[in-house]
């Protein structure tokens, strides 16, 4: 049988399940990636389990969300991650040295092979032929730990691209056609697979932009082939020992078949505050804009930041723009140094900022209230810049280039200029200077982990009753992000490592008073809509609240990573079977359910009785044996543990 690329990958890898949509698979992990607000849990749950060197091939920890020193917090915890990499046997990007997906893919990605990532976008390195796929922590601790990655069968959405991109739009136009066509939750369940001749238009870098933000498609992963362009980039950055090709082939087909011909695509802007909100830019020109931001995992390429240069050759932005540059790696930071980029870049008013994620995860560069700011950033949701009255916009360097110049939002077609058509180069900078090795694993043995004060040991959690009886906490409606159930940014994550501190500020964007009620209360459940948990994959947003009490959610739908998070740390994650019973429970209501485990482990739906109410509605879980398996014995870091000790 003709197979195509996703199926490839999973075949290669399939350790657990059947290739049939809906079934549970397990795939073995080779590579995994670690970011620092996340990495920070991550690496105390290989403590817990007592791990003793890491079972994968290559794990990477990256220092680039929390770059901001303002006291010792983050400072602490850049020394805790490089000595839980040293002990655990990973690499270690130190801090500035750059964002962890263009880093991984320039110096790590391979084609061929399976990447977990404690961050959503990770699935930015399916640019180059990974199965790249976004979860969980704990679920990556495991990977570290040798544990494979179980999920369900996703369909293999197959988007064949026809045509070459008309001058003025980019690749981010290419996934805002995507989000205007289907939405944040149109890629659930599913791996999105991009084929066909347009591809010969794109460089590794414009697909990698694609897939970056299939992740705001709630996709599992994305998918580019393996070709010629790949060991182009391989051989660019001096790994084309690296390279194999991968090709669907003549015959695969795919379970949902979409075509996009890239020459009828037009600048496209995605709108507060929702990615999926996209129109096009000449729809909405002319609105004042304020901030105009290039840079982030979902557009860190050097044409990106070179195109914005070009641009604004011997120009001025605009007066009342705070033009904000943000270099994705050293290495492309000293590459623009060489090409004379900064220097233009400068000159029109700029401002530098050091390599890392910044603005894009609210750590600076907060704009000013009720104002727009056109940032190529992956996300938009409300308040993740940092301003609670945010108007972020999603947009291509080129519009955003063009709308600093000009102070309002600009369709970049009306400059009056040449489009600058720029290509990667085929010799960048290659500075892998600031990427430690692992240690050999008799030294890595000898190393103490480095706990500064904000650092504390994960909560020890229960097992799951078999009965509750559990108040109505909060009622939420539909795409509520992790963002909203835990902020992230230079105020709260600088605590990502001290659990009782962080989840002071659950759910606070949503109820500023839950953190007290949820103390004072104790056990508890909360009610959401559709695509309840969308968003960054940081378990923080199941963690913390289920320290709090949090017990059940009942949900309408769940954003994949999400969902399994909240199983991870041992929380009921229930969706309604009848949706209109959404409006039968009230936030103060009291929730019965009992005789969980028969229930659970039998696959029936459960009753939850409205004690005031004399109510009784039905709820179900997608949970697999497993996942039960985990909630019986408390959370996924016990079931985990046991394992590791039995073994």
């Amino acid at each position: 049988m003709d197979l195509n690329v996703a199926q490839k990958l999973i075949e290669a890898h399939l350790v657990h399940g059947r290739m049939q949509a809906g079934e549970e698979i397990g795939i073995s992990v080779d590579q995994t990636l670690t970011q620092d607000a996340t990495g920070t849990l991550v690496m105390l749950e290989l403590e817990a389990m007592g791990l003793d060197y890491a079972r994968t091939k290559l794990s990477v920890q990256y220092v680039d969300h929390n770059l901001i020193q303002e006291d010792y917090r983050n400072a602490d915890d850049h020394l805790f991650l490089r000595s839980a990499a040293q002990r655990f046997g990973l690499w270690y990007s130190r801090p500035g040295n750059g964002v962890s997906h263009p880093c991984h893919q320039e110096n790590f990605g391979k084609p061929g092979c399976t990447l977990l990532g404690s961050d959503s976008h990770t699935c930015a390195a399916g640019a180059i032929g990974m199965l790249a796929i976004g979860a969980g922590g704990l679920e990556v601790a495991q990977a570290i730990a040798g544990e494979p990655f179980f999920t369900r069968m996703p369909e293999i959405w197959g988007v064949r691209l026809t045509g070459s991109l008309p001058d003025w739009v980019s690749a981010k136009d290419v996934i805002l056609e995507m989000l205007r066509r289907h939405g944040v939750d149109g890629g659930t369940c599913r791996i999105i697979e991009y084929h066909g001749p347009g591809l010969d238009g794109l460089s590794a870098m414009d697909r990698h932009v694609i897939a970056n933000m299939g992740a705001e498609l709630g996709a599992t992963a994305s998918v580019f082939p393996s070709d010629r362009e790949t060991r182009r980039f391989l051989h660019a950055w001096q790994r084309e020992s690296d390279w194999r090709e991968l090709l669907a082939d003549p015959h695969a087909s795919y379970d949902i078949e979409e075509e996009i011909d890239l020459a009828s695509l037009e600048p496209l802007i995605a709108l507060p505050s929702s990615p999926g909100n996209v129109r096009a830019v000449w729809q909405v020109s002319g609105e004042p804009v304020h901030q105009c931001y290039i840079g982030s995992s979902a557009n860190p390429g050097y044409r990106d930041f070179a195109v914005a240069a070009a641009i604004m050759d011997d120009k001025v932005v605009h007066p009342r723009v705070s033009f904000d540059i943000n270099p994705t790696s050293r290495a492309q930071l000293e590459l623009l140094t060489r090409e004379g980029c900064v220097l233009e870049l400068l000159r029109a008013g700029a401002r530098l900022h050091q390599a890392g994620c910044n603005g894009c995860i609210g750590m600076g560069q907060a704009p000013a209230t009720d104002t727009f700011s056109l940032r190529t950033v992956p996300r938009n949701f409300p308040g993740r810049s940092g301003t609670p009255e945010d108007k972020v916009c999603l947009v291509s360097p080129e519009t955003a280039a063009a709308s600093a110049l000009t102070g309002q939002i600009t369709d970049p077609r009306t400059l009056e200029m040449t489009y600058p058509r720029i290509a990667d180069p085929d010799a960048p900078i290659v500075n892998r200077a600031l990427f430690e090795k692992p240690l050999a694993r008799g030294e890595a043995a000898t190393v103490a982990l480095h706990k500064g004060p904000n650092i504390a040991s994960l909560p020890e959690f229960d097992a799951l009753p078999d009965a509750f009886d559990l108040p109505v906490l909060l009622k939420m409606g539909d795409n509520v992000s992790t963002d909203e159930i835990l902020p992230a940014g230079a105020r709260v994550l600088p605590f990502r490592s001290n659990i009782p501190r962080i989840a002071e500020f659950a759910f606070e964007r949503i109820d500023d008073a839950y953190a007290q009620r949820a103390h004072d209360t104790g056990d508890h459940c909360v009610v959401g809509g559709s695509n309840y948990g969308q968003g960054s994959s940081r378990e923080h947003a199941a963690l913390a609240p289920r320290f709090l009490g949090l017990r059940m959610v009942i949900a309408k739908r769940f954003a994949r990573i999400h969902a399994q998070n909240l199983v991870n740390f041992g929380v009921l994650a229930l969706t309604f079977a009848d949706g209109g019973d959404y409006d039968a429970i009230e936030s103060g209501d009291v929730l019965h359910v009992e005789d969980i485990h028969a229930a659970l482990s039998s696959g029936s739906p459960l009753i939850v009785r409205i004690a005031a109410k004399n109510r009784q509605i039905e709820v179900r879980h997608a949970m697999t044996p497993r996942q039960v398996d985990y909630l019986l014995h408390g959370g996924a870091l016990n079931w985990t543990k046991a394992r590791l000790h039995a073994a």
